[in-house]
């Protein structure tokens, strides 16, 4: 921000002294004025009160009507106080000058008595609230918030007003406020309170788009409207999540354009976006990486999907090429609210979750929420079962108008079984549909599980620096613990034969820990504004484990009678030995700033600095090290202010690679992997957001991939590219209907690699079409409360390595719910696979088919 000289400053002191000084001087300069009354008057018009005081100096008054409310009502109690001053008290900054002149005193009146009110209004969970409603009462006066919450009212009225405070959901709020004549007001942060009653009716009636909340400050690390970001994204929200009754992560990602989720053998979660694998890899805008656990939507408040490279903000660890999944967790707010649910269903589905949300001081400043889930379900094969148990709490402290203090813990513990990991060692099968395995029977028994547990903390520390700045230190532990883990890999030697082995795994620990600090500000340079972020991140982790190679168990044919592989037959085979891993630091520190030149024209650009360090394993592996620079670039113009906007990025990703030991002897060091996409588009956000919609292309080069030569050495030339469109609408046409759609193409090919044969052909996990529809209409008089939901989603085929020798089919699967929800309580019925089709996730495991889950809520 620009700052005066020291010089400059000296006059303008000198300014204001005699500006605002000179009036009084005159005053005191008179000896009328100086003149010491008591007066005492009780509910009397204001002219009168003036007449009264000029009448204890002795003189008359004179003054111009027109500028003074004189019919105004008001009381005076002055003693021993001079007659300047008596006057100077009733009529305030509405009185510029008083002057004597022959036993009259002249009263000069302010022509502009006008002053302005400003400050930040946010949610009951510390979030911005934007397009809050505020008006001054009786004047006409009146705003709305910003992206930031931050609102600015000007020409009020000097004196006492009252400001009102309105926003849907919250109970409207009315503030009594001392407006100074040309100087401006800032108030305290303004805290809303939840209005459960209003709260409850946005619940049945639907909300305008209430499927349409884009807005989030982990995206682009700074508080950035979906128009202003040239990154593309999609956002599926707790309201979404429970419409549709989903108990489980691969039902919520389905809802973003192109994504397709898969529960790996290995345990962890895994989406594929724009033809590349990524787990939920953060949690609240941090690292918290899930290999070895599973996780629970019982603490999701959104899931937010960015599509493409984003390592400039995120990081290596933390994203992929095809983009980032950010899981946000429930915060905690003003009201006391709790919320009981149970879900049952086919399979032995039995959920129960419960929501606890209170203040804990009279203040409400000291907030904590708690969230509990008991999953227990089984398999629809005849083998195979899923329980999870999930307690997390979160606590928020405003400690002043600009200290605040979050903190969430998360425990979840797993027992289950893992899918089983095909691999095909026949050219005869082409396809899961030439498995001669019953679609409903498992090859392993229950006792071939799983069990493991996962923490995960989080803390955040916001402080204020001035109106325009602000920090942010946030730190995160993820420690994954496993007792067991038995994998399931089976090789099909034909249609029928299978050899049926496992790898077991444990005990097992991962431990990943973050410390970051952010700073956010904006300035302006002349008529261009920034919006800046400055950050730093240092990553450590460490891990250790005990390891099984994968064992042959048995040869069967899958038309015969067989029994499930048990644990006992696995465990007579193992032999267990550590599996050293070496330690990792990682310090990096990035940059971004969207620069404004115009209101409709903006440019992001950024940039991050990665030193990777792998400590060396003696006697094993040698410690390495590698730097990595990430910029991006995006480019926004808002064809309609906020309605319409075109936009433009260019994005680099990339991924650290171990060296590699050639066949020489000699060791080669690898430049990390970097993937680098540009991408145009479009998105809109029309009537009130009624409409929300994006397209986009991208292209997305990776041009230094690894590969092997005939003569079995590495060589780092390998080049794939992945290029696409995707579009995404969210819709209100009509009140209640609502519509969320997508749809994404994707053309991921190999263009070089060590073995020619696969240069063209799709990369493995990369779908060509993608396409989600969800369609929900909840009645707005007649059976009020009451609605009805549909969707569908289609996977095309799917090969399941780079050869193209292997594919899974494409797939269309359908659901539908019914629901009804009051102010108290609410029920919701759904079937899932409708019309009960037979697919297989990517892995070639068989997915569940026709099933139906019910669930009913209670709200106090």
């Amino acid at each position: 921000m620009y700052s005066l000289p020291k010089s400059h400053l000296k006059w303008l002191n000198l300014f204001f002294y005699l500006l605002f000084l000179v009036p009084f001087v005159s005053r005191a300069q008179s000896p009328t004025l100086n003149r010491i009354i008591s007066i005492n008057l009780e509910n009397v018009r204001l002219a009168d009160a003036l007449h009264a005081i000029a009448d204890q100096a002795g003189c008359s008054v004179s003054y111009n009507n027109s500028k003074i409310e004189s019919d105004r009502r008001v009381t005076i109690n002055y003693k021993d106080i001079s007659v300047g001053e008596a006057f100077s008290r009733l009529l305030g900054n509405t009185l510029k000058k008083a002057q004597v002149s022959d036993k009259q005193i002249f009263l000069q009146i302010q022509t502009d008595t006008k002053g302005a009110l400003k400050g930040i209004i946010k949610t009951s969970d510390s979030k911005p609230a934007e397009f809050v409603n505020l008006s001054v009462k009786g004047t006409g006066k009146g705003s709305q918030t910003d992206e930031n919450g931050e609102f600015l009212i000007r020409n009020i009225p000097a004196g006492s007003n009252t400001l009102i405070i309105q926003y849907l959901g919250y109970e409207a709020m009315e503030q009594n406020v001392e407006v100074t004549h040309d100087q401006t007001l800032t108030l305290p942060v303004i805290f809303l309170k939840e209005d459960s009653k209003t709260l409850q009716e946005v619940i049945v009636n639907g909300s305008p788009n209430k499927f349409a909340n884009k807005e989030s400050d982990y995206i682009a690390r700074m508080p950035l409207k979906n128009l202003e970001n040239p990154q593309v994204y999609s956002v599926v929200g707790i309201k979404l999540i429970k419409e549709q009754l989903s108990v489980g992560l691969t039902d919520v990602i389905r809802n973003a354009p192109g994504a397709v989720p898969v529960i790996n053998p290995s345990g962890g979660f895994n989406a594929f976006l724009r033809g590349f694998g990524i787990g939920i890899n953060a949690r609240n805008g941090m690292e918290s990486a899930s290999e070895r656990s599973s996780l629970d939507i019982g603490n999701v408040e959104r899931i937010e999907i960015l599509k493409g490279p984003s390592a400039t903000l995120f990081g290596s660890s933390v994203s992929s090429y095809g983009g980032v999944v950010n899981l946000v967790t429930k915060k905690p707010f003003e009201t006391s609210r709790t919320e009981i649910s149970y879900a049952t269903g086919s399979y032995g589905l039995n959920r129960i979750t419960a929501d606890v949300n209170t203040p804990l001081n009279k203040q409400k400043t000291v907030l904590m929420r708690t969230n509990i889930a008991l999953h227990k379900e089984r398999s629809f094969l005849d083998y195979g079962f899923n329980n999870k148990f999930l307690i997390a709490s979160s606590l928020s402290y405003h400690a002043s108008t600009r200290l605040t203090l979050n903190v969430d813990a998360e425990f979840l513990k797993v027992n289950n079984t893992q899918p089983m990991n095909f691999i095909i060692g026949s050219p005869l099968i082409k396809s899961p549909k030439d498995f001669r395995l019953d679609f409903r029977r498992s090859l392993y028994h229950d006792n071939t599980d799983v069990k493991n547990s996962a923490t995960r903390l989080f803390a955040e520390v916001i402080y204020k620096l001035s109106d325009n700045f602000k920090s942010t230190t946030l730190f995160s532990y993820v420690e994954e613990n496993v007792d067991h883990s038995y994998q399931r890999p089976v090789i099909w030697a034909s249609p029928a034969v299978v050899v049926r082995a496992s790898s077991v795994y444990g005990p097992l620990y991962n431990a990943y820990s973050n410390l970051q600090h952010n700073v956010n500000g904006k300035f302006s340079t002349g008529n261009v504004k920034h919006n800046i972020l400055m950050g730093a991140n240092y990553r450590y982790y460490n891990g250790k484990f005990l390891f099984s190679e994968a064992n042959m168990i048995d040869t069967i044919n899958v038309t015969e009678n067989f029994s499930p592989v048990i644990k006992q037959n696995i465990d007579r085979t193992v032999s267990f030995e550590p599996y050293p891993t070496a330690d990792q630091h990682t310090l990096s520190a990035y940059f971004s700033d969207v620069i404004n030149f115009t209101d409709r024209f903006s440019v992001m650009l950024g940039l991050r600095i990665d030193h990777f360090n792998s400590k060396e394993i003696k006697g094993t592996q040698e410690g390495f090290e590698q730097t990595s620079l990430a910029p991006k670039l995006g480019v926004v113009y808002q064809i309609l202010r906020n309605r319409l906007s075109a936009f433009a990025n260019y994005m680099s990703g990339f991924q650290n690679i171990a060296p590699v030991l050639q066949p020489d002897g000699t060791r080669l060091i690898l430049d990390p992997q970097f993937a680098n996409q540009a991408e145009g588009g479009v998105k809109a956000e029309f009537f009130d957001k009624k409409l929300t919609a994006s397209v986009s292309y991208y292209h997305i080069l990776i041009d230094n991939a690894t590969r092997v030569d005939a003569d079995m050495f590495t060589v780092q030339d390998g080049k794939q590219v992945s290029k696409g469109a995707e579009f995404e609408l969210i819709t209100q046409p009509v009140r209640g209907l609502n519509i969320v759609a997508g749809y994404a193409f994707n053309d991921n090919r190999i263009k070089k690699a060590s073995n020619p044969a696969i240069e063209g052909n799709k990369a493995a996990n990369a779908p060509e079409n993608v396409a989600n529809v969800w369609t929900s209409y909840t009645f707005q008089r007649t059976l009020k409360g009451l609605g009805l939901g549909a969707g569908l989603n289609y996977v095309d085929k799917i090969y399941r390595a780079t050869n193209n020798s292997f594919a899974v089919p494409a797939y269309t699967i359908l659901g539908a719910t019914a629901f009804y929800n009051q102010e108290k309580w609410g029920i919701n019925v759904k079937v899932n696979n409708l019309t009960n089709v037979r697919y297989w996730d990517s892995w070639g495991n068989a997915q569940a088919p026709a099933n139906f889950a019910a669930n009913l809520t209670f709200r106090f």
